[in-house]
């Protein structure tokens, strides 16, 4: 079994026991981390990351990886103009090649921003052969993912039921679990991007609830943006039973206090996307909300169509965000600044590691550097000047830490990006297919685009 040994690193583990190691070796045998400690004194391939963070792999807990060909065309858009142009729009003419290039780059450029696990919300899937091409891209790309499988929401034609009065389909999800995502142990595992009350009826949600509750898998939903379509629905929800643990919540702005409480207590977990949802126009993320019921979120990208890919950022957008909530509250209160910061920097590491673990039910898993663990971990460089000196380790990560920094990255101990190159053999083919797959979308509706000369160089 091959052992490979991360010297010398400056090891922030997110392990309560372990803490921050300054400098500190972290060894590697087959898929697991087995020891962290200041010095270890084994033959192992060794990796020397002298003056280098040694992280926990960051984890994406929710991103449309679909939408990667059609980077920065939603930047400028509302929610409301992000419906009509995209899922009543372009999503409409995706093929299964796009949707297999798009989720390929994405999962990619996760990797090359540190990122070990993504969540990968996937609510474009007209037929298996487009689920099968985003599974099937996942898996090519070595990164470690939950795919988790939703229905498009076209304008319905004639004769047609809307979208919100769809069940989730059954028996794709068990053609998924019999076949290509049998294995609850892979690396890319299965779960359910269902519709909610939100965006649904009572009796489509009530089916998908119990539908994932009986499969064992998690059920994930947005939820605001405009009205909701079955007033009251939580509640009768929850009193059927229907809402646990394997409930998350996507968004969630617009919830009362009274059912962000009611949620906390049944266990529900919460991914927010701090940077779209204030551009969007969804509302003030939820995060502090959360934080006074001794919660707390996982954090995603969203939309690549409209923001990075860089988990880092997103960090500090819902820290930020949250920062200037109690500010802005405590001037209101007193006329002043408050006496010290109301959010630690620390919180925001936990938000892209541990917390996304526990959303995905794997914090067994991944999530923290911990023997036993697997060895999902980003190392990244201080650079020259911009990260140095290192005074406090977790702060120096989260308000200056970015993805392009990011050295080596390793998924169940396999390099994924080593010495600043991932793994993947054939960019420049997969960069043209994405600018081609871009440009045909795109045409669709008559938005011009120079990705595919900018690709050509």
């Amino acid at each position: 079994m091959t052992r490979l040994l991360l010297k010398a690193g400056i090891v922030v583990t997110q392990d309560k026991t372990l803490g921050v190691l300054p400098r500190g070796d972290v060894l590697i045998s087959g898929d697991r981390v087995v020891a962290i400690a200041p010095a270890l004194g084994v033959e192992a391939e060794t990796v020397d990351c002298t003056g280098h963070f040694v992280l926990p792999g960051l984890i994406n807990a929710h991103m449309h990886t679909w939408q990667t060909a059609l980077r920065s065309v939603a930047a400028d858009w509302t929610l409301l103009e992000y419906f009509r142009h995209v899922h009543a729009g372009l999503a409409t003419v995706f093929t299964p090649d796009d949707i297999h290039v798009a989720t390929l780059a994405g999962a990619l450029n996760q990797l090359d921003h540190g990122v070990t696990t993504l969540v990968d919300w996937c609510h474009n899937n007209p037929t298996p052969e487009h689920t099968d091409a985003a599974v099937t891209a996942l898996k090519e790309s070595g990164i470690r993912a939950a795919f988790f499988h939703g229905s498009p929401k076209p304008d319905p034609k004639p004769g047609e039921p809307h979208f919100s009065e769809v069940p989730h389909p059954r028996r794709e999800v068990e053609r998924l679990l019999a076949g290509p995502l049998a294995s609850r142990d892979a690396l890319v595992t299965l779960g359910m991007a269902v519709l909610g009350p939100h965006y649904s009826t009572l009796a489509v949600s009530a089916n998908d609830f119990a539908l994932a509750r009986e499969l064992g898998l998690v059920a994930s939903m947005h939820q605001g943006g405009g009205e909701a379509k079955t007033r009251g629905g939580w509640e009768t929800l929850m009193a059927r039973g229907l809402v646990g643990p394997h409930v998350n919540i996507v968004h969630g702005n617009n919830l009362t206090d009274d059912q962000l409480r009611a949620f906390v207590d049944l266990g529900v977990s919460f991914s927010i996307t701090p940077e779209n949802e204030m551009a969007q126009g969804h509302g003030h993320p939820i995060t502090g909300r959360l934080r006074t019921l001794g919660s707390g979120p996982s954090l995603g990208v969203d939309l690549e169509s409209a923001v990075s890919g860089d988990m880092f950022t997103v960090a500090r957008m819902a820290l930020a965000s949250q920062r200037a909530l109690d500010n802005a509250a405590e001037r209101a209160r007193s006329g002043g600044i408050p006496a010290t910061s109301t959010v630690p920097a620390a919180e925001a590491l936990d938000w892209i590691t541990g917390r996304g673990a526990a959303m995905l039910g794997m914090a067994h898993r991944i999530g923290s550097l911990t023997p036993g663990k697997q060895a999902d971990i980003a190392v990244m460089s201080p650079g020259p000047l911009a990260m140095w000196p290192v005074h406090d380790a977790i702060a120096s990560v989260v308000m200056q830490g970015c993805g392009a920094r990011v050295r080596d990255v390793l998924v169940a101990g396999r390099f994924a990006k080593r010495d600043g190159r991932l793994s993947w053999g054939d960019l420049a083919t997969t960069r043209r297919r994405l600018a081609a797959s871009g440009e045909r979308i795109l045409s669709k509706l008559e938005i011009n685009s120079i990705s595919r000369a900018i690709a050509a160089i």
